[in-house]
C-alpha cells in the first residue's frame, strides 16, 4: 500500500494494472516513469498504486491522490499513459479538467505529452476520444466476430461443468435427483438443466429402473 505523501511533496506518479497484467505491468510502468524523473531532475516522488481495472474512478489509491491533490500536496501528476487514470472518455477528460484547473502540471510518459493550461485540456480531450472511438471499434468487431461463428453453428458461452455421463449412472443405481444434486455439490435445478441441455428426459430413466427413487 502507498504511504501518505509528506507535507512538503509536490510530485505524484499515479500506476495501475488490471488483474489480467499484475506485477510484470507495474514493475514495467514504474521502471520508465523512474527513468523519466531521474532524466528531468524529479527528486522524492511519491508513488499511488492499483491493481484494478479503471472502468471508473473509485479506485483506492487514485482517491488518495485525488485528495492529495486537492488539498495542495501534489502540484505535478506523471503516470505512464492516459488510460491508467480512466479508461472512460468523460471520466479522463473530467479528471484532467479538474486537475488542470487547479494548477496541476500532468505528464503522461509513453505518450510524451505535458498538459498545462488550455491547450492541455484540448490535446487531452482529443487523445481521450481517439482511446474511446478504438474501444468501440474493438467491441464492434467482436460482436461480429461472435456473430460468425454462431453462423457457423460455433457454440459460445461457456463450457458446462455437468454431463450426463456423470449424473446418470448414479441415478441408474437408485438415486434421486436430490441425492445426486447433494453428491455432486449441486443444484436440483442444475441436474435438470443437464440433463435437458442433452435432450434426456427423466421419466425415460424412471421406467428404464423403476426401483430409482422418486423426487420429493
Amino acid at each position: 500500500m502507498s504511504k501518505l505523501p509528506p507535507k512538503n511533496s509536490t510530485v505524484a506518479v499515479y500506476v495501475r494494472v488490471s488483474t489480467l497484467d499484475q506485477e510484470k505491468g507495474l514493475a514495467s510502468q514504474e521502471k520508465a516513469i523512474a527513468s523519466y524523473l531521474a532524466g528531468h531532475g524529479f527528486e522524492g516522488a511519491t508513488f499511488y498504486r492499483d491493481r484494478l481495472s479503471a472502468k471508473d474512478t473509485r479506485r483506492p489509491a487514485f482517491q488518495r491522490l485525488q485528495k492529495d491533490i486537492f488539498a495542495g500536496r501534489i502540484r505535478t501528476v506523471v503516470c505512464w499513459k492516459l488510460d491508467r487514470l480512466s479508461r472512460s472518455m468523460r471520466d479522463g477528460i473530467n479528471v484532467l479538467t479538474d486537475w488542470l484547473e487547479q494548477g496541476i502540471r500532468v505528464v503522461s510518459v509513453s505518450q510524451q505529452f505535458d498538459f498545462a493550461g488550455a491547450s492541455g485540456k484540448l490535446i487531452a480531450a482529443v487523445l481521450f476520444a481517439v482511446a474511446e472511438m478504438e474501444r468501440e471499434n474493438l467491441r464492434e468487431n467482436t460482436k461480429r466476430g461472435m456473430a460468425a461463428a454462431k453462423a457457423k453453428g460455433v457454440r459460445l458461452g461457456k463450457r458446462p461443468k455437468l454431463f450426463a455421463k456423470d449424473i446418470l449412472p448414479l441415478l441408474e443405481q437408485g438415486q434421486s435427483i436430490a441425492s445426486v444434486a447433494k453428491t455432486m455439490g449441486v443444484s436440483r435445478q442444475a441436474i435438470y438443466d443437464a440433463l435437458s441441455r442433452e435432450g434426456i428426459a427423466l421419466a425415460d430413466i424412471t421406467r428404464s429402473n423403476p426401483t430409482r427413487k422418486e423426487d420429493q
